[in-house]
């Protein structure tokens, strides 16, 4: 009977100390996540010399909630008549990403193929279907051949509520400076 008595009560603490364990990817990341939203909130309100809102908030046509901020390096009037890319297009991008804190996490700039400091990418609609992050796939139709742009990427439209590597937590907002190169098959086709 003691020796029943003992396994049961071993058994409650066991599930005890698993249950402190077992904290949700919310809670787990709560303070990461709130600095995160935080500079989101702080990006969207930032102002340019003249007063103006830095990025244009950008959102997604199949989704109303999907939204991106961009912010153009160069006037889009003097880039306004060459190619933008479609939901579908596959592109040639130079780019740099980061998180809020400035940890960079990813750049073409370590890239040889298909040419020295580019990468190709297909658009999509949907992360899934073409492994680019639906913030990509949102920014870069709106953008043309030629453009240099700022885009910040909430979490849902970027990992959403996973790691991707020890850099990229759940809930990571993405800041990306991103240059459209090119449309394959439609441009140089490097």
């Amino acid at each position: 009977m003691k020796k029943i008595l003992y396994v049961i009560t071993l058994a409650i603490a066991a599930m005890g100390f698993t249950s402190c364990l077992d904290t949700s990817v919310e809670d787990q990341y709560k303070d990461w996540r709130k600095a995160n939203n935080d500079w989101l909130v702080e990006q969207s309100m930032k102002v340019d010399e003249h007063g103006k809102l830095y990025y244009t908030p950008v959102v997604a046509p199949w989704d109303p909630n999907a939204r991106v901020l961009i912010h153009w390096f160069n006037d889009p009037e003097e880039t306004k008549d060459n190619l933008s890319p479609l939901y579908t297009s596959t592109v040639d991008v130079k780019y740099k990403g980061w998180l809020y804190d400035g940890t960079p996490f990813d750049s073409s700039f370590l890239s040889k193929s298909p040419a020295d400091s580019i990468a190709r990418f297909t658009l999509s609609a949907t992360a899934t279907s073409s492994g680019m992050i639906e913030g990509w796939g949102i920014a870069l139709p709106k953008m043309h051949v030629g453009d240099s742009c700022r885009i910040v990427i909430d979490y849902p439209q970027g990992y959403g509520v996973y790691s991707v590597s020890s850099i990229i937590k759940p809930y990571s907002v993405l800041s990306f400076d991103i240059k459209l190169v090119d449309i394959y098959r439609y441009g140089s086709n490097l």
